[in-house]
């Protein structure tokens, strides 16, 4: 078999280093195993070719630590690596930094990560390419009097929510207007604490949404496929608890169609490798509020109904080669479900 890289490094630990490791002794590449102190023993650590220890415990010490990551690749001859989820795998300074040295991010461009993971931009750039979006603030709130004005024709109750938040955090419903310098005070402030920026914006609120994800996998010669659907609406704490595919109730045709868009905006964008799109589903129509640039904690359940390897398809993409996969070829059989514990 064709070996894309020749060394990889999964900078990560856990479960996603392992399934990266997988798909990495598949496609007949060797890995690198990053690690703690307190991870010497780890599986992901046993497992690898090679390890090389990065730190302490701390997580900002070791797997956050970039210098270290860099140094890695560089005494193992490693070529590219895999970010897995979390830590460093949407971090646009950390794409940019490999790039410079003329390491493979295996992800989207440093470009496309600052784009997406800044909502307002993602909102504005997704709206341009025929996404359909949430109504809300175009922009940041300037202040509680701006705030007040765009409320009041958008309609309450809202959603206000950090600009740069994320896994359920900076996100607050605000149900009348005597209530918002309130809300927006609050959220600012566990926005500063827990993201290190308290910039906010707001969308309207759903009563009764869904929240349905697309997952798409694109190549740098124009090609891009959406992998069916995840419905992750059941929710504690904003924190995802339960995803499934294929979503009930919602018919197949327009499932095909929103992916079809999805796709379609990843050759617009030019956009490579692994992304899912997040929408608001509700009344019939989906309306999009993130999009990730990284693969997910639930895409087994993806792999399992359509008979893919997402992971192995990051890795091709990464190295140049084109999608294994036409859209034809892609079809949802079955149903799968994630239980997070």
């Amino acid at each position: 078999m064709k070996k894309f890289f020749e060394k990889v490094l999964i900078a990560n630990r856990g479960e996603i280093a392992l399934r990266v490791h997988r798909a990495c002794k598949e496609l007949g590449i060797k890995t690198v195993a990053v690690h703690s102190s307190a991870d010497n023993e780890a599986m992901h650590v046993k497992l690898a070719d090679e390890s090389v220890c990065i730190g302490p415990p701390q997580a900002k010490d070791s797997y956050l630590n970039i210098p270290s990551i860099i140094s890695a690749c560089e005494i193992t001859g490693a070529e590219a690596v895999h970010p897995g989820y979390g830590f460093l795998s949407e971090n646009a300074h950390f794409a940019e930094i490999l790039e410079a040295h003329n390491l493979t991010f295996i992800g989207p461009s440093s470009e496309h990560i600052q784009i997406m993971g800044d909502k307002i931009t993602a909102k504005e750039t997704v709206s341009k390419l025929g996404i359909p979006v949430v109504p809300g603030s175009e922009g940041k709130i300037e202040n509680l009097n701006h705030a007040k004005k765009i409320a009041d024709e958008i309609g309450y109750p809202i959603m206000l929510k950090a600009i740069h938040g994320g896994g359920g955090r900076g996100m607050m419903i605000v149900q009348k207007k005597s209530d918002l310098e309130n809300s927006m005070n609050l959220v600012r402030t566990e926005a500063k604490n827990a993201f290190g920026n308290g910039d906010l914006y707001f969308e309207k609120y759903f009563d009764n949404p869904r929240h349905i994800e697309i997952q798409i996998m694109s190549d740098e010669h124009g090609n891009a496929e959406h992998f069916g659907e995840r419905d992750c609406s059941m929710q504690r704490r904003n924190q995802k608890v339960i995803e499934e595919t294929q979503a009930c109730g919602i018919e197949r045709e327009e499932i095909n169609k929103i992916g079809a868009i999805c796709a379609e905006a990843c050759v617009k964008l030019g956009y490579t490798g692994a992304g899912t799109f997040e929408f608001l589903y509700q009344d019939g129509q989906f309306s999009f509020i993130e999009m990730n640039t990284r693969i997910q904690v639930e895409h087994p359940v993806t792999e399992l109904v359509t008979n893919s390897d997402l992971i192995a398809e990051q890795i091709r993409v990464a190295s140049g080669e084109k999608l294994s996969m036409k859209q034809s070829d892609i079809s949802l059989k079955g149903h799968a479900i994630e239980c997070r514990i």
